[in-house]
């Protein structure tokens, strides 16, 4: 073998190996390790491009999550604040007959104390959110319960008398105020 021949063959096998091939492997066209390492870069494209978009749905299903469960804890707490406030009712009602009992038998000590008192629930339940239904005007069904119905000189269908004091909290009514409706004067 010429030296030209020797140095023709070492290149052709420093060729083979750049491309892959194993040393002594019969010379194949230089296109065919390209193209398979082409559809190799391209598969390796397409699964990473499949992946992001798996990652960005993830994401979007994980944000999605978060946000309803931020409403689904606040709305949590607002109903554990509403059967509180509910049961403190039938206390300042309790309340409110205990002012009215003192104050007709005159001992300032007590009524002083059970104002002072009565004062801090209702302030306690007003920082809560709960505020007094406004019983006076006509009657409302969806604050009002009507007890029963007296005949009066007042309007017909207005609230004469209320019997128990309504509440809500926000715009939600806890308990309608119940009440007496004028009914027309029989005559």
């Amino acid at each position: 073998m010429t030296d030209e021949q020797v140095t023709q063959n070492e290149s052709e096998a420093a060729e083979r190996e750049a491309l892959g091939e194993p040393p002594g492997s019969p010379k194949t066209p230089a296109t065919g390790p390209l193209r398979g390492q082409a559809a190799d870069a391209a598969a390796l494209r397409a699964e990473r491009d499949d992946l992001f978009d798996r990652l960005q749905r993830l994401a979007a299903e994980f944000d999605n999550f978060r946000k309803r469960n931020a409403r689904e804890q606040a709305a949590l707490l607002q109903r554990a604040n509403e059967r509180l406030v509910k049961e403190l009712l039938p206390v300042l009602d309790d309340l409110g007959r205990a002012l009215e009992a003192a104050s007709e038998h005159e001992e300032a000590k007590l009524e002083e104390g059970v104002r002072l008192v009565h004062r801090a629930l209702a302030d306690l339940l007003a920082k809560e959110g709960v505020a007094e239904i406004e019983p006076k005007g006509r009657f409302d069904p969806h604050v009002h319960e009507a007890l029963l119905s007296q005949p009066s000189e007042a309007e017909e269908g207005s609230v004469i008398e209320v019997v128990q004091k309504g509440y809500k909290l926000g715009d939600k009514v806890l308990r309608p105020a119940r009440v007496v409706v004028a009914a027309p004067t029989e005559g």
